[in-house]
């Protein structure tokens, strides 16, 4: 079953980057994939509270997003705006009812509730057959669920799980204002962008690579908590370090380091030896053992851990001017690209498949090729590489705004920054 899934999953990506290169395919074409070798209803899992689909399709599909459309295009502008007239008219005809969270809905089954899903997907377009009120979980309706899915960055399982339903509840009027105010942050940003940079749209925990208005390539992301917020920033990307020693920042110091020391201290534990972390007294190396972390307080060392397997920083580091003390880099663990919601660091962008992004951030580098690349991570060798041609960075925050092929992307309000309380935070 894994390999067949795999297989079709090849599809799929091979049919949303022809999408990406070919505007005018509708969205309908990609989707249309779907309904070839996959079906929500007809994968079984071993576990039966998770729905109908393979787990490791969802891992695959979240750490090889489909490159589609650059979302700072400026050809995503006039389609937010008739998407904003659009939503307008779904609003002016009272929104559309809520779906009833209580259970999972799948293809086969029978519930009160499909009616209430199918009404709700008509609503706002992505469910094509006849809204008949039937309470039958068909194959159209499963359609219309991935196409939501997949518009509303989660993966097209088919399945209506808590976390679908709680993007299908969020109010029309709700969505409406993040269109809204998202138009207004594409028409600043899409101005303010070069002909090749590198974007991180935070809501979307996703990386792009963007040359001639082109999307390159599209990678999974890690963003910060939203205590912990990945900042907004327009910088350049200026050097790459390979294989590098991390430098412990300030609130990973604060709120982890130092509560770990303690609590650790009091097992009779070292923070510092189980992690291989070195702390500094100005440039003078302290010895672990004679550090009493009750009386430690934040600033009284700097701490450093160098380069190798537990690294956080995995293999490379990329650098650029920040007030803000963030970055980009590896991480040793790739288990986290898997999941759906990736809102888990301290504000720095973790990168999957960083290689391949470096590869292209080195493009007028001679001599650093995919094997170049492969050959740093392979031998651990610790190395700065300055770009020849530094390259443009945005951190930027959009949750909404539609694509040249009629779709309406929405994604979490994460930092709630579009002024519409929790209801689109949720989820």
């Amino acid at each position: 079953m894994i390999a067949r899934l795999k297989s079709f999953l090849a599809f799929v990506l091979a049919g949303f980057a022809l999408f990406s290169s070919a505007p005018t395919a509708t969205a309908q074409d990609i989707y249309a994939l779907f309904q070839q070798g996959f079906g929500g209803g007809s994968q079984a899992n071993s576990d039966p509270t998770q729905g109908s689909y393979d787990r490791d399709f969802i891992r695959d599909w979240e750490m090889n997003p489909p490159k589609g459309y650059s979302t700072l295009s400026k050809g995503n502008i006039e389609p937010t705006k008739a998407a904003i007239k659009t939503y307008e008219a779904i609003l002016a005809k009272g929104g559309w009812a809520p779906v009833p969270e209580s259970q999972k809905l799948e293809a086969g089954m029978k519930d009160p509730a499909i009616a209430f899903l199918r009404a709700r997907l008509a609503a706002s377009g992505e469910y094509k057959g006849e809204n008949d009120g039937s309470q039958s979980f068909d194959l159209e309706l499963e359609k219309g669920v991935k196409r939501f899915q997949a518009a509303n960055g989660l993966t097209p399982t088919g399945v209506v799980d808590k976390r679908t339903a709680g993007a299908l509840n969020v109010p029309a009027a709700a969505r409406l204002k993040q269109l809204k105010v998202n138009l207004e942050r594409l028409k600043e940003l899409s101005a303010s962008v070069g002909k090749r940079y590198v974007l991180v749209n935070i809501p979307a925990a996703q990386i792009e690579a963007i040359e001639n208005g082109e999307i390159v390539a599209r990678y999974a992301g890690v963003v910060g908590k939203p205590d912990r917020a990945t900042p907004l920033l327009r910088s350049q990307i200026t050097d790459l370090a390979f294989n590098p020693v991390w430098r412990v920042p300030p609130t990973v110091e604060s709120e982890d380091l130092i509560p770990r020391g303690r609590e650790m201290q009091k097992k009779g534990q070292s923070v510092l030896a189980k992690f291989h972390i070195d702390a500094y007294e100005g440039s003078k190396k302290v010895d672990p053992e004679k550090i009493d972390w009750t009386k430690v307080s934040p600033g009284r060392y700097s701490y450093s851990q160098q380069p190798g397997k537990e690294n956080p920083l995995g293999f490379l580091k990329i650098n650029f001017a920040s007030e803000h003390s963030v970055y980009m880099h590896d991480t040793p663990s790739e288990t986290i690209f898997g999941r759906n919601f990736r809102s888990a660091s301290s504000g720095c962008i973790r990168v999957r498949n960083i290689a391949h992004l470096a590869q292209w951030l080195l493009k007028y580098n001679e001599g650093w090729d995919e094997d170049a690349v492969a050959s740093m991570k392979e031998t651990g060798k610790r190395q700065d590489v300055r770009l020849k041609k530094p390259v443009d960075l945005h951190f930027v925050y959009v949750t909404a705004w539609a694509t040249p092929d009629g779709v309406v992307q929405f994604r979490r309000d994460l930092y709630q920054r579009d002024s519409i309380g929790e209801v689109a935070s949720n989820y």
